[in-house]
């Protein structure tokens, strides 16, 4: 239980003027008129409402005091992330030559008369380059490899794509060069031999080796048919594409390779072949994050003082990247100083300072007196008239940087050659910095077990604090003794929650990493932790639902499901409305409760509960409780009601 905070004056509007109507006798009994019409009484109404604001703010120094009795023990807020999106640039025709994307590429949304432009930045130089296709290998099951190298050049010669027309078949073609993130288009010249698939659907998978594994190139067209007619095949290679010795031959592969057909998939009677292949580059995609620079920035000169503080200014600021710094100049030189966390474990001449994201505040370290005399400086002071600046810094962040697909198409940095540029889908993972609020409920949770991970709820704590695109965690044990202790996150995303999908719940390769180094430092040497989802069961409700005389039934309909998909949520449902419980079953009967208590509806005549797969949409009806595993949780999927 939490300690109660006390109201300091809990007087209201009508309390103070009922006391002050009770003291007119008192100091001026001639007064005898103390009807609200009385221009005295209108008076008394005046001051009693300006004396109730000044108590509302008085009550809320309790508040005040606790908000900064954590700050003097360094709890703070966490800055905003940058939501993240794949950058498709075009070329305005193919090159002779490579075509470079520069890291920091800059595109944004189209500006309005009502909002700014939202910018994103490229994280990595991309590379367009010219393909020169070397060879061409097929296999039988992943093995049995042959060269069709020469036939695929010579005149009047043709490659059998899937020699025995059964999956995991194969066709490979090799290049001199690395395609990661190119944009290629496939000139094909095929017959019509393999018939039997439907031409929209055939049952393919075309991958690139990326040094570890293949991973999937997307498909942006086929005008091919399934490698029947001629036409063209414009594919997305990953952004890793890594060199592989494929029987004899080494090159930087991809390969199309035949998959087991779905039960209402045709599948290859004969295989395809394809008689001659030329490639071109069409352009290239890279990661990019919401955020903007900002050149290099003086900040001021040094006092010579311990405890100095400096600010940027742009706010908020992202995490820095080792180009970004602080930089003291001096007449003996220039000296980079290391960003820290504290100055706990720093000494007199460790070059150390802060930079809070938030503020942008930039703190140098203080000198500390103890106990026994001693006077003890936590990192080092810059000389007197020293010149503080920073190299340069990103700022931005925040929910306002989750765009939509094909909103990023304005490039703002020139580059040539460049024709176009587009975002096919929508950005995610844009965070709002950390409220006061969240950081009251944060803060006594970390200062009760500081930064070591032991219990269970350690986990689950620290892993809230990697990083603000954690909205959910939750550690369990490991399976068996010695095994991991598995920890399962949500992330966060700012998605509406009738559009919620399973895809939008993956974690981003970023979160897991981050995640895993900030747990790597603070878990007992012991322990082992293995990061991953939870288990989402698609919960799907039918209900007949009687509404109210003069309820619209449409307008009825969506409130119905508005109600039922925010209730049926992992991010924002349960009956806390803070994501639906780990391990916490559903009953028709809360059901029935949800349903009756929306505006408008009469009565709730039939409600059936269906447990739904997320991915392929099969269904089986539950029973009048809908349990769940300790690692799993409900997500809304496809509600049907009627409305009579």
């Amino acid at each position: 239980m939490t300690l109660p905070v006390p109201t300091l004056d809990d007087r209201r509007f009508q309390d103070i003027v009922d006391e002050a109507k009770r003291l007119i006798p008192r100091y001026c009994p001639e007064w005898t008129d103390h009807n609200l019409s009385d221009p005295g009484i209108t008076l008394i109404e005046l001051f009693a409402w300006m004396t109730e604001m000044i108590l509302y703010r008085v009550n809320q120094v309790p508040d005040k005091h606790y908000t900064k009795f954590l700050e003097l023990m360094g709890i703070r807020l966490f800055g905003p992330a940058s939501a993240r999106a794949e950058l498709l640039f075009w070329l305005s025709a193919p090159q002779p030559a490579t075509v470079k994307v520069p890291a920091g590429t800059q595109v944004g949304t189209i500006r309005t008369e009502q909002e700014e432009s939202v910018v994103f930045m490229t994280d990595d130089d991309l590379l367009i380059v010219v393909p020169t296709l070397s060879h061409c290998m097929t296999s039988v099951g992943g093995a049995q490899y042959e060269d069709h190298w020469d036939d695929l050049r010579a005149p009047g010669g043709a490659v059998t794509c899937f020699r025995s027309a059964k999956p995991e078949d194969a066709v490979y073609f090799g290049f001199a060069q690395s395609l990661a993130g190119n944009l290629i288009r496939m000139e094909i010249k095929a017959s019509l031999e393999g018939v039997g698939v439907d031409p929209k659907r055939p049952p393919w998978a075309w991958e690139a080796w990326t040094g570890e594994q293949w991973l999937p190139a997307r498909i942006l067209r086929d005008e091919t048919g399934g490698l029947n007619v001629d036409g063209a095949i414009v594919l997305l290679v990953p952004s890793d594409h890594q060199p592989l010795t494929v029987g004899p031959s080494r090159a930087y592969w991809v390969r199309c390779r035949m998959t087991a057909p779905e039960p209402d998939q045709p599948a290859y009677r004969n295989s395809p072949k394809v008689a001659s292949l030329s490639v071109t580059s069409l352009g290239g995609a890279q990661a990019a994050h919401h955020a903007q620079p900002m050149p290099r920035e003086i900040m001021g000169r040094s006092d010579g003082t311990p405890g100095q503080a400096f600010a940027v200014r742009r706010t908020p600021v992202l995490p820095r990247v080792k180009t970004e710094a602080v930089v003291v100049r001096t007449s003996e030189g220039s000296y980079i100083w290391t960003e820290v966390a504290d100055f706990s474990g720093s000494g007199p001449e460790d070059r150390h300072v802060t930079w809070d994201s938030t503020t942008g505040e930039i703190r140098f370290g203080p000198s500390v007196r103890y106990p026994d005399g001693r006077t003890v400086q936590h990192g080092a002071i810059p000389p007197i008239d020293a010149e503080v600046l920073v190299t340069g810094y990103r700022f931005g962040g925040g929910t306002r940087g989750n765009v939509g697909a094909g909103t990023l198409t304005v490039l703002k940095t020139s580059i040539p050659f460049i024709a176009r540029v587009e975002n096919p889908e929508t950005a995610r993972g844009g965070v709002d910095a950390e409220t006061v609020d969240n950081a009251k409920i944060r803060g006594p949770m970390s200062l009760r077990t500081a930064q070591r991970a032991v219990t269970l709820q350690d986990f689950e704590r620290l892993t809230l604090e990697a990083g603000p695109t954690v909205a959910r965690a939750r550690c369990l044990a490991p399976l068996q003794p010695g095994g991991p202790v598995r920890v399962l996150i949500i992330p966060r995303v700012d998605i509406p929650p009738e559009r919620l999908s399973l895809d939008d719940l993956a974690l981003p390769e970023e979160l897991v990493a981050d995640v895993s180094t900030y747990l790597e430092d603070r878990r007992v040497l012991t322990t082992t932790v293995e990061i991953g989802t939870p288990f989402y069961q698609g919960l799907t409700v039918v209900a007949r639902v009687r509404g109210g005389a003069g309820a619209e039934p449409e307008l009825l309909r969506d409130r119905l499901l508005d109600s039922l998909y925010a209730y049926i949520n992992p991010l924002v449902g349960g009956p806390e409305g803070d994501g639906w419980p780990f391990g916490r079953e559903l009953n028709v009967g809360e059901v029935f409760a949800l349903l009756a208590g929306v505006e408008g509806v009469l009565g709730v005549e039939e409600v059936r509960v269906f447990l739904a797969d997320l991915r392929t949409g099969e269904r089986r009806e539950g029973r009048q409780r809908a349990r769940l595993s300790p690692d799993a949780v409900f997500a809304s999927f496809q509600h049907q009601i009627l409305v009579r």
